[in-house]
This record gives structure tokens, sequence and C-alpha cells, in this order.
């Protein structure tokens, strides 16, 4: 099966075509999604600047982590969920849209990124966690983690023109 007809199916939904035409519910959607991702990224951000021992310098790494946590992850959760919904609505019209062909995959940088954080960069922080300037290693994660949600954002912001 081809991708189009597929993504034109998933658009003509119920759900899909009630999101879409509905007065109230696209515009709720995409606010919603607006507040979860300020959210969720700007308390990331507070994190990988963390990593980048940048902020909070005092403070062990993962305090920082501890106590931003759920915070970051009722963001991202809301953040998703919504962003589903906004996909579902528009599903064929993302196809057609080159910044949609580019933010899609690249949703799957801060993610590898993270997860390379937690199970690889992570595993020795008992040697670094009080250190003011965290080892390259973590300082990467950061700035990837800055440098792809600031272009994933760019690039979504742009999907509406």
């Amino acid at each position: 099966m081809a991708l189009l007809p597929l993504l034109q199916w998933i658009e003509r939904t119920r759900v899909g075509t009630s999101i879409r035409e509905s007065s109230y519910v696209f515009v709720i959607i995409v606010g919603l999604h607006a507040l979860a991702l300020a959210a969720s990224v700007g308390i990331v951000l507070w994190f990988d600047l963390r990593l980048l021992g940048l902020a909070m310098r005092e403070q062990r790494v993962s305090e920082v982590y501890r106590s931003l946590a759920p915070w970051m992850l009722s963001g991202f959760a809301v953040m998703f969920a919504t962003g589903l919904l906004l996909f579902w609505a528009q599903a064929a019209r993302c196809y057609e849209n080159a910044y949609c062909h580019t933010k899609i995959p690249l949703l799957l940088v801060p993610a590898a990124n993270a997860l390379i954080y937690h199970l690889v960069t992570e595993r020795d922080i008992a040697k670094w966690d009080g250190d003011a300037v965290p080892p390259v290693a973590a300082r990467i994660a950061g700035a990837v983690s800055i440098l792809s949600w600031t272009t994933i954002i760019v690039l979504g912001r742009q999907i509406s023109f």
C-alpha cells in the first residue's frame, strides 16, 4: 500500500475530520501542543544547560534531573498526544510538506540522544555528578538536545505556512 493513500485515509477518518473541521477543537489542540512544547522543551533546556555546565553548577546533575523529570515527562506526554492528533487531522497535507518530511524523522534524534545519555553516559554519573562542568559526553548530549529541539520547533512552525 502506498503511503499517500494511507495518509489520506487517516486524515479522512471521523477523528481526523472532526478535528480539522471543528471551529474550536483544532485551535485548542494547537494551543495545548504549544504549551506542552514550551513546558517540556523549556524544562529540558534547563537540564541541558546543567549538562553543558552553564547553569545550576552547584547542584548535582542527578538532583537537577530528578526534580525536573516529572515535569518534562508530563509535558512530553501532552506534546506527543496533541502532536499525534494534529498529524491525524492533516496527515495527507504533511505528506506534501517538506518541513514535515524533515521534522518527523528528526524527532528520532533527541529520542536517541536521551537513550544514549541514560544508557551510556549516565552509567558512570557517580564519578562526575557533582562536577561544575560534566564530561564531554554529557556536554555533547546537552548540545545535541538543544540543537535538535530548536530545529524541530522551527520546522514545526514552518509546517503551518
